[in-house]
């Protein structure tokens, strides 16, 4: 991997990992354009690790825009703060589903759905969806309004949540919008269940970038150097700083549809590229053990 392939991931990581258009999906087509999903089997390990451990970029930039909640959590844990109690139960609740399910079923995922004609599949049923909903709805620039607000979610809407984001397992349905979906379809406010998609995302997202890094560690290190992976992580934190911004202003006057459209589009586009060979249709096998070096 050179400087500017590094750069390219941690961009395109960033600016997907919280718009509903699935960072995962982005990611497998952008290794196969740049060439980083074929080679050996360590070197596909590395790719692999890498595109998900430089996650830590996005992570930190939403605990950044998101202190308040974070600190009012924290306190929640020592008991001095009720409402950040609730929530971190909440987050708990969301969580566990994904820990359980993406655990038993992590090598059958990357078996047969970790591959572009599967993502293109996600990404059409994903853009007709939002369409369908935003036409429902008909809330325009109204559509942060009605619902209740993340301080009134309840542990048991939250683990509905939890398990809506187990469809995102799938890449290229988004882990964002089954989450924001899951939490407008239980009664949240769009903006209530904006923040909670990203304060649970904290969380998912962090796990895995542990698993992994845990996991595939030692083959990623062997084949990046320190420079790329600080190339990854800071584009991915920056690029995520002004996504989750662009985001919440723009969904509070405009509503989903835009990423609706924008799904289709890619789905064509990557469809298309498929057909004329200029990226490879075949599903990647699973990673069962590290290579030896």
């Amino acid at each position: 991997m050179t400087w500017w392939q590094a750069i390219i991931l941690g961009l395109v990581e960033g600016l997907t990992e919280y718009l509903p258009i699935s960072s995962t999906g982005h990611l497998l087509v952008v290794q196969e354009l740049l060439g980083l999903a074929t080679g050996s089997a360590s070197a596909k390990e590395a790719a692999d690790a890498y595109a998900i451990c430089i996650q830590a970029g996005a992570i930190v930039a939403v605990l950044g825009l998101y202190f308040g909640r974070v600190r009012q959590m924290f306190a929640g844990l020592t008991g001095r703060n009720e409402a950040g109690r609730r929530l971190l139960i909440n987050i708990t609740a969301g969580f566990l589903p994904a820990a359980v399910i993406g655990l038993a079923l992590n090598d059958l995922i990357k078996a047969y759905l970790f591959g572009p004609w599967p993502v293109v599949a996600a990404w059409l049923a994903g853009g007709v969806a939002i369409l369908v909903v935003s036409r429902r709805r008909k809330n325009g620039g109204n559509a942060s309004v009605g619902g209740f607000d993340l301080e009134s979610l309840a542990w048991r809407m939250a683990l509905v949540i939890g398990f809506a984001q187990c469809i995102a397992m799938w890449p290229g349905v988004s882990r964002s919008l089954v989450t924001i979906v899951g939490g407008v379809l239980v009664g949240m406010s769009l903006s209530a269940a904006i923040e909670f998609s990203f304060l649970l995302g904290v969380v998912t997202l962090g796990a895995a970038t542990c698993y992994d890094g845990l996991k595939h560690g030692r083959v990623m290190l062997d084949h990046y150097g320190p420079m790329e992976m600080i190339l990854g992580f800071l584009f991915a934190f920056i690029s995520a700083v002004i996504a989750v911004k662009w985001m919440v202003n723009y969904l509070k006057r405009h509503g989903m549809a835009v990423f609706g459209y924008y799904r289709i589009a890619v789905a064509v586009v990557v469809a298309a590229m498929l057909l004329a060979g200029v990226i490879s249709g075949q599903i990647d096998q699973p990673i069962t053990a590290p290579a030896a070096p």
